[in-house]
């Protein structure tokens, strides 16, 4: 077992590039960094005595002399001893092995990271419109039961007190916790590392900054909407804790089907109903729209499922600037024949006009005849 390979180091080096190796290799196998991995504990132990008897400047000459090492003693923890591990205590070519080493340890174990502002939770909501208030644009209320700012602290989540030596770091600005022989220093949460406490925190909402409170927010629904879209209220969500920024209110909207009108896209359609003469010998007829009844011209002779555009008369397109149209179909109606006089009619006026109307299929289907 090759210590100065162990540590990736050459016979020859420094202290200070013993310590580096020893440092970048704990970072990588440390049992805190890689829990419930055997291989990487075992590495570990390793690296821990390989460091330990390089760093020694007697043990090493022992070891570069041919001294054999000492059985290794079974470890129940492992540990950095003699090393302060605060991430902003070191500068320069040092911070970089510290800082990074145990920066997620520090987080998971020390509750580090918690004590900042918080940004709030996003919220969600929908409700529905009628197509005549998408062709206008609307507005709505929406209730909500939601986080604001304390009104007590003002969303700080502390109040003014007189100023005194912080109890938690006892005025040093500074915590120090261990774990096993690793010993951690970081900037006091409670006086933000000042040693100092000029606040207190606030009894209303517990330091949080926030309380709940019920509110209602106004939600402008923009014209043209589509079925389903979602839109989002900047800072209508749940205030942040401890000063953090408010989330957003997400708000889905849903068109609700009109008993006249079908939508698609910007694109209105709807069914006309025609009375043969009506639609034998034109007709001007009234057709609703969203915005009150037109008057449209039938042309004579108008055949069943035709359609009438009347332009400009569908829903708004925002990103355009212009609207959709009305596509009206037509839909003949035959006459209920409830006397002899109506039936006779229909007789004479089928002897008149003997016209052929599925004179088109027969045409096709001779056609498909003779291909055969």
């Amino acid at each position: 077992m090759d210590l100065y390979e162990i540590l990736g180091v050459r016979r020859g080096a420094g202290g200070g590039e013993i310590r580096r190796a020893y440092r970048r290799l704990a970072r990588r196998y440390h049992p805190d960094v890689n829990p419930g991995d055997r291989e990487a504990q075992a590495r570990y132990a390793l690296i821990t005595r390989a460091f330990e008897t390089l760093n020694d400047p007697e043990r090493r000459r022992a070891y570069d002399a041919g001294v054999p090492l000492e059985p290794a003693e079974p470890a129940q923890s492992y540990g950095f001893e003699g090393f302060d591990f605060s991430v902003q205590a070191s500068v320069g070519a040092e911070a970089s092995t510290f800082g990074e080493l145990f920066a997620d340890v520090l987080t998971r174990t020390l509750g580090g990271g918690e004590a900042g502002p918080q940004r709030g939770a996003h919220l969600h909501a929908a409700f529905s419109v009628s197509l005549a208030e998408v062709l206008t644009g609307t507005e709505r209320q929406v209730p909500l039961t939601r986080h604001v700012a304390c009104r007590a602290c003002l969303g700080r989540g502390v109040v003014h007190a007189p100023a005194g030596d912080c109890p938690a770091c006892r005025g040093t600005g500074r915590v120090r916790s261990s774990r096993g022989h690793m010993v951690f220093a970081r900037p006091c949460e409670r006086c933000g590392g000042s040693g100092q406490l000029t606040a207190m925190t606030c009894r209303h909402c517990g330091g949080q900054g926030v309380e709940v409170r019920g509110e209602t927010v106004r939600v402008a629904v923009p014209p043209g909407i589509a079925d389903g879209a979602e839109l989002r209220v900047a800072g209508g969500g749940h205030a942040g804790r401890r000063g953090g920024e408010p989330g957003d209110l997400f708000v889905r909207v849903h068109v609700e089907p009109h008993p006249l009108f079908r939508r698609e896209g910007p694109d209105l359609h709807l069914v006309l109903p025609v009375a043969i003469h009506e639609a034998a010998l034109g007709a001007r007829i009234e057709v609703p729209t969203l915005e009150g009844a037109v008057t449209v011209r039938v042309p004579p002779g108008t055949q069943s499922g035709q359609r009438l555009r009347l332009r400009e008369r569908g829903l708004p397109m925002p990103r355009q600037g212009s609207r959709g149209d009305l596509l009206v179909e037509v839909k003949l109606v035959l006459p209920s024949l409830l006397d002899e006089r109506s039936k006779e009619l229909l007789r004479e006026f089928a002897r008149i006009h003997h016209e052929d109307v599925r004179r088109e299929w027969r045409a096709a289907e001779g056609a498909g005849r003779r291909l055969d």
